[in-house]
């Protein structure tokens, strides 16, 4: 029941949007400075930050045992799905920040400047949680990412002027073939977070960006992904699960090239572009050699 609710509830704030949309056109980016729309984005970036920090020390660090402040070297204990994450995550959070100030009529200089703050922000702070938790530790590796992730973003904007690689993310919860450790979790969105085994990360390239051909549409984007398996089993069992590491092949759809009339919809494509598209798919595996897949996510 709680499910149907909130479907037509969304339903009703789409129309709801579409309409208001035609009178005031609230989501066009303003062409200059809109104080009370910038002012507002800051009370939104500040309350979602101080939101994200507490959600994510009930969720990650409430049972943990605490401890001063120190080090962990972590290089490659998940295959380095868990750099990836933090790349993908700071990358995300500052493109999404500075999309928003540039909605609000900022510069472009601080669109850039508002957006590697907030993405390094949140993430480094992650970071110190970390530091704290007597199982993990500060690391400098994934810091490394995040600064990788938030300078992905402003670089291409820097040298281009446009995103023309993307990071991007798919999740199959039947992917992993090993034994799945409890700590995971059993709900569908806290597995999608915690489950490396089942995670895919992409770099998600616009062809016609680099080739600029007339013939290629200008939303198709070739897309090279990365993925592990058996990195996460009961460490009571006493067969293992055999290590893989996939490197995969495949195209893409770059939503943010396809342009419509509506700047809701067009927010919803730039909110959902951060999800690789289903599509034919070579895998290279470090175990089972070459295969393909007709649509894989």
């Amino acid at each position: 029941m709680n499910k149907i609710i909130a479907l037509v509830s969304f339903l009703i704030l789409f129309s709801n949007c579409l309409a208001q949309e035609n009178k005031q056109s609230f989501l066009t980016p303003s062409d200059t400075l809109n104080t009370s729309r910038k002012n507002g984005v800051l009370i939104s970036e500040s309350v979602l930050l101080v939101g994200g920090l507490v959600a994510l020390n009930q969720q990650w660090y409430n049972d943990k045992e605490k401890s001063g402040f120190h080090f962990n070297k972590d290089t490659n204990g998940w295959g380095m799905m868990d750099k990836a994450t933090h790349g993908f995550a700071t990358y995300q959070l500052t493109r999404l920040t500075a999309e928003a100030f540039n909605w609000s009529g900022e510069s472009k200089k601080n669109q850039l400047i508002y957006g590697a703050a907030f993405g390094l922000g949140t993430t480094t702070a992650k970071e110190v949680l970390d530091g704290f938790t007597k199982e993990w530790g500060w690391s400098w590796f994934d810091f490394g990412f995040n600064v990788i992730g938030s300078g992905l973003y402003v670089g291409q904007e820097l040298l281009w002027n446009e995103q023309r690689i993307q990071p991007k993310f798919s999740y199959n919860n039947s992917k992993s073939k090993g034994v799945v450790t409890p700590n995971v979790g059993s709900g569908f969105t806290e597995r999608m977070f915690k489950n490396y085994d089942g995670q895919t990360f992409w770099l998600s390239f616009n062809i016609n960006s680099f080739a600029k051909t007339e013939f290629i549409p200008n939303w198709l984007n070739f897309s090279v992904g990365y993925g592990v398996d058996g990195y996460l089993h009961d460490e009571n069992i006493t067969v293992l699960p055999v290590k893989s590491k996939s490197l995969y092949l495949s195209l893409d759809v770059d939503l943010s090239k396809i342009k419509t009339s509506s700047h809701f919809v067009n927010t919803l494509f730039s909110v959902f572009n951060t999800i690789k598209i289903p599509a034919p798919t070579l895998q290279f595996n470090s175990k089972n050699g070459t295969s393909g897949h007709i649509l894989y996510f």
